[in-house]
Formats: C-alpha cells, sequence, structure tokens
C-alpha cells in the first residue's frame, strides 16, 4: 500500500517522472491523473463544473460532475480507438470559455441541461485523454487515472463553490471567477 501511494505522490509531486517512467510507475494511472491536473484547460474546465453544480446546489452537486465523468469515459473509448473526433483542441478551449460564462452568469439553469452541457464538452476531454494515452500505458489504469484525476478536480470545485457560499460576498466571488475563467477561454481561442 505505501509503494502505491509513494508512487500517486511521486506522479503529482514530479509528472516528468510519472512520464519518463510510466510502465514501472504502474502502467499508466499516474499519466492518467496527471493529464487532466497538470492541463491548464483540462484544469480549469473541471473545476469549473465542480463550481457550476455547488452553485446550482441540490442533487446537481453530484449529479452534473458524474455526468461529465461518464460522458468524458465515452469520449476515452472514442480516443483510444483512434476514432477521429472533430476539433478536439477547439471543444476543449471553448468549454472553459463557456463554463467561465455560464459561472459568471449565474443562472441556474434545470438540471438536464446542465448536465447535456457539461456531457457535450466531456466528449471533447475524453477523447483528448484517450488520444494522448501514453503508448506504454495500460488501458485500464490509464483511463482510471484520468478518472480520477477528473473527479478530485469536480471535487475541488465543489468546495470551492461551497465554501465561497459562506462568504459574505461568496456569490459574487464564484461570478468573478467564472469571468476570470471566461477570459483564459477567451484568450485560449485567439491564440
Amino acid at each position: 500500500m505505501r509503494k502505491y501511494i509513494f508512487t500517486l505522490l511521486a506522479g503529482l509531486l514530479l509528472p516528468g517522472i510519472a512520464y519518463a517512467h510510466d510502465a514501472a510507475l504502474g502502467g499508466g494511472f499516474v499519466a492518467g491523473f496527471s493529464h487532466p491536473v497538470l492541463g491548464f484547460d483540462h484544469l480549469l474546465a473541471m473545476i469549473s463544473v465542480g463550481i457550476l453544480s455547488a452553485q446550482m446546489g441540490g442533487r446537481a452537486i453530484w449529479t452534473v460532475p458524474l455526468t461529465f465523468v461518464c460522458v468524458m469515459l465515452v469520449g476515452g473509448v472514442l480516443g483510444m480507438q483512434g476514432i477521429p473526433l472533430f476539433s478536439v483542441e477547439l471543444g476543449i478551449t471553448f468549454s472553459v470559455l463557456a463554463l467561465g460564462v455560464a459561472l459568471a452568469a449565474e443562472k441556474k439553469a434545470p438540471a438536464m441541461l446542465a448536465m447535456a452541457f457539461v456531457g457535450f464538452f466531456a466528449v471533447f476531454h475524453g477523447h483528448a485523454h484517450g488520444t494522448e494515452m501514453p503508448h506504454l500505458a495500460e488501458p485500464s489504469l490509464y483511463a482510471a487515472g484520468f478518472i480520477v484525476g477528473t473527479a478530485s478536480i469536480h471535487i475541488t470545485g465543489v468546495l470551492v463553490g461551497y465554501f465561497a457560499h459562506q462568504l459574505e460576498h461568496g456569490a459574487q466571488l464564484l461570478r468573478y471567477i467564472g469571468a476570470a475563467i471566461a477570459g483564459i477561454g477567451f484568450h485560449l481561442m485567439i491564440s
């Protein structure tokens, strides 16, 4: 057990090692975990999903992120199988912009609409994870890694949303965070 904890910590703290010795570190779990955590566009989109679900409250706190993770897995399988998807990078960068705008707008959408919204973008994120899988990786371990990494970021976003709502002007703070994320998404799209 200590070996796995050490391996996970080493992958988080020294991601270059995780990629250089992928087979030695569990055949892909750490590489899969690192991809959404260390990819700036992925990180922003996934933390936005968590914050958005916290803004919505109720069952959306878990249904919206769970939808993202499940649909992302489908996109990951498509990417691992080499099935092409149009404009993956554009879909990912647009997701940062759109999710940032959704946070800034702070409109309470029906849960099913929010699930469809995040599910659409999850296909692109999953496809990128699957396509960029290292050649030495064990597909199931790599997929488990990017699922755990994504879920961890979603949980972080939910916690950010929850604790922000405990502040006096927390809702406004979340809107500012959304505007900043949308601005970064816009910058990513034009660069």
